[in-house]
Parts: C-alpha cells; structure tokens; sequence
C-alpha cells in the first residue's frame, strides 16, 4: 500500500448503498431495516438497496455474489458510501474474491460499519489505502448520538478536524428490542463507566488509527489481509494508535488473539492501544480487562480500556487511517480526528 486516500464528504443528494457481505436480514427485522432506511432517507441521502439481503441463511448469498455486489458498489462512482445492515460471522470468505488492487485504483468510497465487516475494512484500508470507517451498522443508524459522540454521517462528513468525548453512560443490553419496536431511536445507556488506563494515570497521546473486531481479526492477523506491522512501518514517523474490541470470546481466548496480535508485529510501532468496552464474558475469574493486561499490560505504552467503540452501545464512530490525538484524563476520554486534505469545519 502505498499513502492514505480519504473518500470524498458525504453530503445529502449522495447515495448510500445497503448490501449484506456477511449476514443477512430475517424476515422479523426487515421492518427495522425498513425505518432505517427511512431515517437515511429522511437525513436527506438516496438509498440503494442490493440483492445480497436474505437472511434465511448464515449468509446473505453465495460468497461470489456477496463479493460481486460489494465490490460493484464500491468501485460505483455515483455510490458514496456502502453501509451494511449488520454484521454476521463469515465476511472472512469474501477477502480472496475481492480484487482489492482493482480498489487501490479507483476512488475512495465510505465503507461503514463493525463487527464482522472489519474484516474487510481493514484488509481495505491496508491493502487498497482507503479509509474506512468503524462506527454503528444501519440497523443501528437511527439512535441520535449522545452528548459527546457524532453520528456516522456526521462523520463521514467531515472536512475538518472533529472531536468526540467518552459520554460516560453506556448500554448494558446487547440490542436493543428492534422486533418490538423498529423505531427504536434513543438509546438507554443505563450504566455509568468511562475510560481507564491500564496500570493509572492519565495520558496524551497520537497516531494513526486501525483496528476492528478482536474475534474476526484474529483469523487474520498473521496474513496479507492484516498487515498491521507493515502499517505501523509506514507511518513509523507519527506511530499508530491499534484499538481492539472483543464481541462473544471469552477472556481467554481474548488474550490468546491479542497475543497473536503481538506476535504479528501488530503493536511494533503503535503508540497506545485503545480496547472498546467488552461485551464478551470472563473467563474463571480471569477477566477481559485482565486479558488485555496480560497481552498489552509490559508494551511499555498506554492501553486504554473500556473505549466506547465495539458491541457495546454508544458506538464511537473511528475511521481507520485517521490521525488521532487522544487523550484521558480523571476517567473522561477526548479523542480528535483529521484527515489528510480537508478544509472546512464538521
């Protein structure tokens, strides 16, 4: 990969086009899909459903006809931004089918989404230089963003540097009742926790921003596709800012993939590792925070826990391949985004 290229700002009168690279819609949360779709409509963007939806399966289509349809919608100059209704468990049979250096060649369009789409995020962004952003899926899109954080299109509008702040509430159900109410659109962050760093302490720190889903990038970071450490080689200079987010493995497991991290040379010129608010259980005692600690704990670098990006609700909209300048202090995070070549505020 050679360079970052940043897709242009999403504006209202722009197309955003749904497709499903992993899982798909069932049939009881197709209304949800419905007033999402709506809701995007309403902000003031032309929607463009694709075929690859159905969600009878594991998966939405054949992995031929997924990685067909994503990479026509990607490469679709009049498409600027492709958000995916959700997640799933196998995007990972796409990343051979898709020709991500066809994609180094034409222009940046928004990739939005987390869960099981950052396994095709970040292989985009390392081996095709687009940044993508890892923020709330569609079926997600319609909660107004709290005090603190932006709404994923407020995002990929930017045009300048942003700022976004840890809320201090988050949300201890995994979803919300999208089948009972698919206008769902406040969330209800009913615990109270902000960000910590491992061992104490406050911390300012900078880089650049990749990472995504612990569970799903750990089936690839010793390959092409993750390439963290020929990132962190890359921008050595200003260093790299990996953040990491765990959805059902246990702690152990947790550790073990970290620790494949590590070993891949992920953290080799990171300046600080960012770990998203778990959802996943512990294990025997053993902890996710006690996981991160045992993997990160002797980098020698600031590990951030309990980050408001992930599976855990509100969902903190980062965009892999931005520079980042973080900062903690008495437990309240601030994180500010640029990309290269803006202009005008957010």
């Amino acid at each position: 990969m050679s360079g970052l290229r940043f897709p242009r700002p999403l504006r209202p009168g722009d197309t955003i086009a749904v497709t499903a690279p992993s899982s798909g819609v069932q049939r009881s949360m197709r209304p949800r899909l419905e007033v999402a779709v709506r809701d995007l409509e309403r902000r003031g963007y032309v929607v463009r459903m694709g075929e690859c939806m159905d969600g009878t399966s594991h998966v939405s289509a054949p992995k031929q006809e997924r990685a067909a349809e994503l990479t026509a919608m990607l490469l679709d100059p009049d498409i600027a931004a492709v958000v995916p209704p959700w997640g799933g468990e196998l995007a990972i049979d796409l990343l051979d089918l898709l020709d991500f250096d066809a994609l180094a060649d034409a222009e940046a369009t928004w990739l939005v989404g987390y869960s099981d789409t950052s396994t095709i995020m970040v292989p985009l962004t390392l081996r095709s230089g687009w940044a993508t952003l890892h923020g709330a899926n569609l079926m997600d899109s319609l909660y107004a963003a709290p005090d603190g954080l932006a709404h994923w299109t407020e995002v990929a509008a930017a045009t300048a540097p942003f700022t976004q702040r840890s809320p201090g509430r988050f949300r201890t159900a995994r979803h919300g009742d999208y089948v009972g109410n698919p206008e769902l659109d406040t969330y209800e962050l009913d615990a109270v926790g902000g960000w910590s760093v491992l061992g104490g302490g406050d911390v300012e720190v900078s880089g650049r921003l990749i990472g995504g889903c612990t569970e799903t990038l750990g089936a690839i970071s010793g390959t092409q596709y993750a390439d963290v450490a020929a990132f962190g080689r890359e921008h050595a200079d200003e260093g790299i800012v990996v953040y990491v987010e765990a959805c059902d493995f246990g702690a152990y497991d947790v550790a073990r993939i970290l620790h494949g991290f590590r070993l891949a040379g992920w953290f080799e010129h990171a300046n600080a590792v960012f770990v998203g608010r778990p959802m996943a259980p512990d294990s025997d005692g053993f902890s996710q925070a006690d996981a991160a600690a045992d993997a990160l704990g002797d980098l020698g670098i600031p590990v951030i826990l309990d980050v408001d990006c992930g599976h855990v609700a509100p969902f903190l909209p980062l965009v892999n391949g931005a520079r980042a300048e973080i900062s903690v202090t008495d437990g309240i995070g601030e994180v500010t985004q640029s990309f290269e070549g803006t202009e005008a505020p957010l």
